[in-house]
């Protein structure tokens, strides 16, 4: 029997997945879809065979739907989630988790008197081939103890409705996540600096940005946040260890000699970039539903990136380094 999964909220991302689990995932299939535009939920769900819901809730409370994806506007995810740990299914909840650190916490609370974990959050970075050796080299101690983290996150452009929060809360959250579990520390501080602008940008826009942290261990990270760079979508990491360091391979592209020059494309969209990640973090997913229980980036993970973001963006109004204030992770997301 296949996993029949309800999707609630069907624009780009929804609709991507509903797609992928149609195309790319074994032993599943999209049962019930809902948006808050009806019309957009009837196209998604005419595309991979679905039946149309009025709401989330119906998609949760209903029978044939075994397992539950959660896609739609970041403020109303803490009520999916809940409505699906309260009904024990599975959930995948697509970043963030909620929007307040509050309703992470009411997730979490709720998970755990549910007695298994049902939740897993969508930092697609964690199944990226690159990430995963990287982390594989870390966890391995070629490296030695890991001493810095430098990142870079970069857009070739942004729309006119990106703000400087969303270079914390929508960019750099995913370096957040990727960076807590490359090196399996919490972050205790966030500091944002604000370096000359680029003319590349709208008035009400600071770009580009750095922003420090620093991790329980003592640990420093960086990470370069420039969403108007203009050459493409450029994705980097390097851990440096006591002994050794290491860097994210670039996307694997086909080196071309043509009229006296040796060039290679760069990567103009997030959507290419992740693809497989993306593939491979929904069938892993499904698999782990079909189960009754979920793996990969947890609750508390989401609770982390949100306090931890909350911080940087205190830190873009005052410049002061400020504490994340995280506290202990529970044993039962160990």
């Amino acid at each position: 029997m296949p996993l029949n999964v309800g999707l609630v909220g069907a624009g780009m991302i929804g609709a991507d997945h509903a797609r992928r689990i149609g195309t790319a995932v074994a032993g599943a299939r999209v049962a019930a879809v809902t948006d808050i535009d009806p019309d957009r939920a009837a196209a998604v769900a005419a595309s991979c065979g679905a039946r149309t819901a009025a709401s989330d809730r119906e998609v949760v409370d209903a029978g044939d739907v075994d397992a539950v994806l959660v896609a739609s506007w970041g403020p109303a995810h803490a009520e999916s989630v809940l409505a699906a740990v309260a009904a024990r299914k599975p959930v995948f909840c697509e970043k963030p988790l909620a929007t307040t650190a509050e309703d992470c916490l009411k997730i979490i609370e709720a998970e755990q008197a549910s007695g298994r974990r049902l939740v897993q959050v969508g930092f697609m970075r964690r199944y990226d081939t690159g990430y995963r050796a990287l982390k594989r080299l870390v966890d391995g101690g070629d490296l030695g103890e890991p001493l810095m983290v430098h990142c870079v996150h970069r857009n070739a452009e942004v729309p006119e409705s990106y703000h400087s929060a969303m270079a914390v809360q929508d960019t750099a959250v995913h370096e957040i996540d990727a960076v807590r579990w490359l090196l399996d520390d919490e972050i205790t501080s966030a500091q944002v600096l604000f370096p000359k602008r680029t003319r590349n940008r709208f008035d009400h826009l600071r770009d580009p940005q750095v922003m420090l942290f620093e991790t329980a261990s003592g640990a420093r990270v960086d990470v370069e946040v420039f969403v108007n760079c203009r050459y493409g979508y450029d994705i980097r990491c390097e851990v440096v260890g006591e002994t050794g360091t290491a860097e994210l391979p670039p996307p694997a592209e086909p080196a071309v000699r043509s009229a006296a020059r040796l060039s290679t494309a760069v990567v103009q969209d997030w959507k290419d970039r992740f693809a497989d990640a993306y593939d491979t973090e929904i069938r892993e997913w499904t698999a782990a539903a079909a189960e009754g229980t979920a793996s990969g980036p947890s609750s508390w993970d989401g609770y982390a990136a949100a306090v931890v973001t909350d911080a940087a963006v205190r830190s873009q109004q005052t410049g002061d380094v400020v504490p994340t204030g995280i506290g202990r992770r529970p044993d039962f997301y160990a």
